[in-house]
């Protein structure tokens, strides 16, 4: 049999946009240069040279986003795999940012004894003589770098994918770096190795539901392009049902990451057993790219089946601001009460995300939910990094204080851990003067705006629910007395410092002068098709 040879006129090359693409590249490919370095370096250089390597990624990454932005770069990239438009553009960078003040935070060995927040040897068996010895040599997991950088890669390629296998492959690339690193704690390993292996279980779950609902978009769009699948809706007349079952399916796959209700269950396991940096890290930025993939999937592909999906994201919206608030009232630790606030704003987010679906095609007289959710994110993430930054400080002999018996009279102890601390906690609750204020007003206006209002209504009681328990740890803080066992506030390093810093500098400026920022959300538009 004489093979068949096409001839090479019917070849086409793909066609990559390398420039516009540069983050990515830049950030991926610094995370294999990582995993090199790892592999070849001597261990007494990993450290400075892995932190280089990442922080050096992470800025020209960031310089590169930064210059698109400015040359209001707008194109379906990569064979119509990837858009480069204004949301995810600014999503990037927002994702940088955090990133960047989330590495000092891994960088940080001078509050433990000169040691890093992670275990020295993730094989060695918690209690072991070979952990002991690990510890008394002060061995690091300096693998914690790369994994960093091909978590916040996939975050970037997730919040940017026009194809739904894109999506899929988005979420494990940054999934699976977040499995490992919630299992790396140095100090709890047993609770650190438990909520890892709930994170992995429950996270391979969705992305079952996430794959096989792909799999029925594909088969009744036959494309996996979101805007191939929006084509499909308005020119198909069959094949509802595996259209809305593919949409739920979908639906689950994403409110998962989201941490939405009643996909919420890993959330405050996960928080309290992860490293506090990594608990930082995952908490502003896994939901900052989770909703923007969410949106982009929603609106983009099916945003023409807005009146069938529309309800069942009314029900998960309110049913998240509820349970987020009432259950955040009983936690007794103050990590997964931050879990549980954490839930209860991904809720306040969905008002706006369903708001524009209310509004039809847009909002074309007042605050966009995407100029809104944008906003919003930046403001919640930059708080809960520096928050978890404080839990990083407040330590007895078993490491980290958690319990929130621990912080009675941190107020009188360490006045200004615990006034920055109560701050961040008064913007989570939306007070006037912080970022989260301004946060909530965009969502809640963009919602009223949209026509769900009833959402709305909901969203503000939920809220005075929340400021309760915001409003407990602040006068537990401040209004007790100090125990003779009370914890100590450990020094901080100046990457600690730093982190802490730079969220409460933004909290401020964003609550004060919030004009740019939304200028700038503004001018990022909505998703291009």
């Amino acid at each position: 049999m004489i093979a068949h040879i096409l001839p090479l006129a019917d070849f086409t090359a793909p066609k990559i946009e390398y420039s516009e693409l540069s983050p990515l590249l830049v950030v991926f490919g610094a995370a294999c240069v990582g995993v090199l370095a790892e592999a070849f370096l001597p261990r007494p250089l990993r450290h400075l040279v892995q932190l280089t390597i990442t922080v050096v990624a992470v800025l020209v990454s960031g310089v590169l986003t930064g210059m698109l932005m400015n040359d209001n770069k707008e194109l379906i990239a990569a064979q119509g795999a990837i858009s480069v438009d204004g949301p995810a553009l600014f999503t990037w960078l927002v994702l940088l940012a955090l990133t960047l003040i989330s590495v000092l935070l891994f960088a940080e060995r001078s509050v433990d004894g000169g040691l890093s927040a992670f275990a020295g040897q993730a094989a060695a068996v918690p209690g072991s003589e070979a952990e002991r010895e690990g510890t008394a040599a002060k061995v690091e997991h300096t693998e914690i770098f790369p994994l960093t950088l091909f978590a916040v890669g996939g975050m970037m390629l997730f919040a940017s994918a026009n194809d739904l296998l894109v999506l899929f492959v988005a979420l494990e690339v940054f999934s699976l770096p977040l499995y490992l690193l919630c299992g790396l704690a140095r100090r709890r390993r047993l609770i650190s190795q438990e909520a890892a292996m709930k994170y992995f279980l429950l996270g391979a779950f969705s992305s079952a539901f996430l794959l096989f609902g792909i799999a029925l978009l594909y088969g009744y769009a036959g494309t996996m392009s979101l805007g191939g699948i929006s084509d499909a809706l308005s020119t198909q007349t069959g094949g509802d049902t595996i259209l809305l079952a593919g949409t739920g399916l979908v639906a689950v796959g994403l409110l998962f990451k989201v941490g939405a209700v009643p996909f919420h269950s890993w959330t405050p396991d996960v928080y309290q057993g992860a490293p506090t940096p990594v608990t930082g890290f995952m908490a502003a930025c896994t939901k900052i790219a989770a909703f923007i993939g969410l949106m982009r999937v929603f609106y983009v592909a099916l945003g023409g089946t807005r009146w069938d999906w529309a309800p069942m994201m009314w029900i998960v919206a309110i049913l998240t601001m509820v349970v987020g608030s009432v259950v955040a009232i009983t936690q007794t630790d103050v990590k997964r009460m931050l879990a549980y606030s954490s839930i209860a704003h991904a809720g306040f987010l969905l008002t706006a995300f369903v708001g524009l679906a209310q509004a039809g095609n847009g909002v074309h007289n007042g605050i966009t939910s995407t100029q809104a959710v944008l906003f919003y994110l930046v403001s919640y993430g930059f708080a809960t990094v520096g928050a978890f930054a404080v839990v990083t400080l407040v330590r007895d002999a078993g490491g980290e204080a958690t319990h929130l018996s621990r912080w009675a009279g941190l107020g009188k102890k360490s006045p200004l851990l615990a006034g920055i601390f109560a701050f961040f906690l008064l913007s989570f609750a939306g007070i006037p003067l912080t970022a989260g204020f301004t946060g909530k007003w965009a969502v809640f206006s963009a919602a009223w705006t949209g026509g769900a209002w009833p959402l709305v209504v909901v969203a503000v009681l939920s809220s005075l629910v929340a400021a309760f328990f915001y409003v407990r740890v602040i006068v537990l803080m401040f209004f007790s007395d100090l125990p003779a066992d009370a914890p100590d506030v450990a020094l901080p390093g100046w990457q600690t410092t730093s982190a802490v810093a730079l969220g409460l500098a933004a909290t401020v400026v964003l609550g004060l002068v919030p004009g740019p920022l939304l200028d700038l959300a503004a001018r990022a538009g909505e998703f291009i098709r």
